[in-house]
C-alpha cells in the first residue's frame, strides 16, 4: 500500500460526531462490497493493520469487520474525494462481505412492483459464516 506510513489522516473532514463515510470496494471486480462510517481511530487502524474497521453507530464502539465472522476486508488501498470528507477503501475480501452471506450489502435492486428484487446469490449461507466464528 502507497502512502501507508505517513497517512494524511489531519486532511480528512469528519463530521460532528467525528465520522466519515467509507465506500469500500472490491480491489479487483470494482464491485461494492457495503458502506461503514469510520472515526480517527478506525480509519488508522484500517491503514496500518491491514484490515478495514470502523466505528458502529448503533453499537457506539469500534468495529473490526470480520470479528465475529471471520470474513475480513484486507485494505489494499485508501482513496478521498474532492472534498476530503469520504473515503473510498479498496480491498481484498476474504469470503462474503454482507453478513447475509451475500458477496456484497448490494444484492438487491429496484423492481416494477415497487419493491426490491435479489440480483446476487447467497454465496454462504449466514448460519456457515457464524458457526465457523
Amino acid at each position: 500500500m502507497n502512502g501507508m506510513n505517513n497517512f494524511p489522516i489531519d486532511a480528512l473532514k469528519f463530521d460532528a460526531d467525528g465520522l466519515v463515510p467509507a465506500v469500500v470496494q472490491h480491489v479487483e471486480t470494482k464491485d461494492v462490497l457495503m458502506l461503514g462510517f469510520m472515526n480517527r481511530d478506525a480509519v488508522l487502524r484500517t491503514v496500518h493493520e491491514g484490515k478495514v474497521c470502523f466505528w458502529s453507530r448503533s453499537r457506539q464502539k469500534f468495529w473490526l469487520k470480520g470479528e465475529t465472522s471471520g470474513m475480513f476486508l484486507l485494505t489494499k488501498s485508501v482513496r478521498v474525494n474532492c472534498e476530503n470528507n469520504s473515503l473510498l477503501i479498496l480491498a481484498e475480501p476474504i469470503g462474503p462481505t454482507c453478513h447475509t452471506g451475500h458477496e456484497s450489502c448490494y444484492y438487491r435492486e429496484a423492481n416494477d412492483a415497487g419493491g426490491w428484487t435479489e440480483i446476487m446469490p447467497v454465496a454462504v449461507s449466514p448460519e456457515e459464516i457464524y458457526r465457523k466464528a
